[in-house]
C-alpha cells in the first residue's frame, strides 16, 4: 500500500506517542522526512502503474448537479476584468521557456485546435468531490507546436489570480504534461468555462488532486528546474502551506 505524506501526517497525529505533533510539523528535519516520503510515493506509484493509464471517466448521468468553485472565484486585477468584459476576445495564452517556437494563442485559436472531452471526478484535498465534463485542447499538442526542448523537465502554469504579493502558479512534470487526459480546458458541461471555475482556461491533470488543476492559466513555461519558480517547491501551496508537489491519485 502506498501511503501519501498527508495520510502519514494524519496517522502520526492520531498516535498517542506523538502528542507533540505540532512541534514535529514545524520541525524542518521532520518536514524533510515527509518530503522524502513524497518522492517515494511518486516513484512507487509510477513503478507499479502504467504511466499512460487513464483516470476513470464517467457518463453524462453521473454529472454533479453543481460543480462547486473553490479558491479564487474571480481574479481582482483590472486586466482580468477588461478581458472578462469582452468575453476574453483579446486574451492570449503565452507559451515560452525551453521551447523552440514561443507561442501566443488567442482563445479562438485554442478552441479551433483538436479537442478532448472527458467526464471525470475532481477530488479536492479539502474532502469534497464533483464530476464534471471538461472540454479543451490536449496540452501535448501545445507543447509539440512550441517545440519543447528535451531539457525541459517541468511545465509551469502562471495564473491570473493574485495570492499575496504574487500570482498563483503550479507545475507538473513532463510525464503528466504529455498524458492524454491532461488538457487545457475552456469548456465545462457543454458551456464556456465559467469565471468561478477558471475562465478562460484551466488545467485538468486528472490523475492528481484538485489543487494541481490551476485555474486562470495565462502563461505556460517549460523549465529544467523548479528552483527559480516561487519558493522552489513548484507551486503556490507547496511553497506556502507545504502541500505535496506530487498529488497523484
Amino acid at each position: 500500500m502506498i501511503v501519501s505524506r498527508r495520510r502519514l501526517i494524519a496517522g502520526l497525529a492520531a498516535a498517542p506517542i506523538l502528542a507533540g505533533c505540532d512541534k514535529l510539523t514545524y520541525s524542518e528535519g521532520f518536514r524533510d522526512t515527509l518530503r522524502a516520503a513524497e518522492g517515494l510515493t511518486m516513484h512507487a506509484q509510477r513503478l507499479i502503474s502504467d504511466r499512460a493509464a487513464l483516470a476513470r471517466e464517467f457518463a453524462e448521468a453521473d454529472l454533479s448537479p453543481v460543480f462547486r468553485s473553490n479558491g479564487t472565484r474571480r481574479p481582482g486585477s483590472q486586466s482580468y476584468a477588461a478581458h472578462a468584459a469582452t468575453g476574453f476576445a483579446d486574451w492570449r495564452l503565452g507559451v515560452g521557456g525551453l521551447v523552440a517556437r514561443p507561442q501566443s494563442l488567442s482563445l479562438a485559436q485554442l478552441r479551433a485546435l483538436p479537442t478532448r472531452t472527458q467526464i471525470t471526478r475532481h477530488d479536492c484535498v479539502e474532502g469534497w468531490s464533483a464530476i464534471g465534463k471538461w472540454t479543451g485542447v490536449p496540452l501535448r499538442l501545445i507543447l509539440n507546436a512550441a517545440g519543447v526542448s528535451a531539457r525541459a523537465r517541468y511545465i509551469v502554469f502562471h495564473c491570473a489570480d493574485d495570492y499575496g504579493p504574487g500570482k498563483y502558479y503550479e507545475s507538473i512534470d513532463m510525464i503528466d504534461a504529455l498524458h492524454p487526459q491532461t488538457i487545457l480546458a475552456w469548456g465545462l458541461n457543454g458551456q464556456p468555462l465559467p469565471i468561478e471555475n477558471g475562465a478562460p482556461l484551466r488545467l485538468r491533470v486528472e490523475r492528481q488532486l484538485g489543487y494541481k488543476h490551476a485555474k486562470y492559466v495565462e502563461r505556460i513555461e517549460a523549465v529544467e528546474s523548479l528552483s527559480p519558480i516561487g519558493g522552489g517547491k513548484g507551486g503556490y501551496w507547496e511553497d506556502h502551506s507545504d502541500y505535496e508537489w506530487y498529488a497523484g491519485i
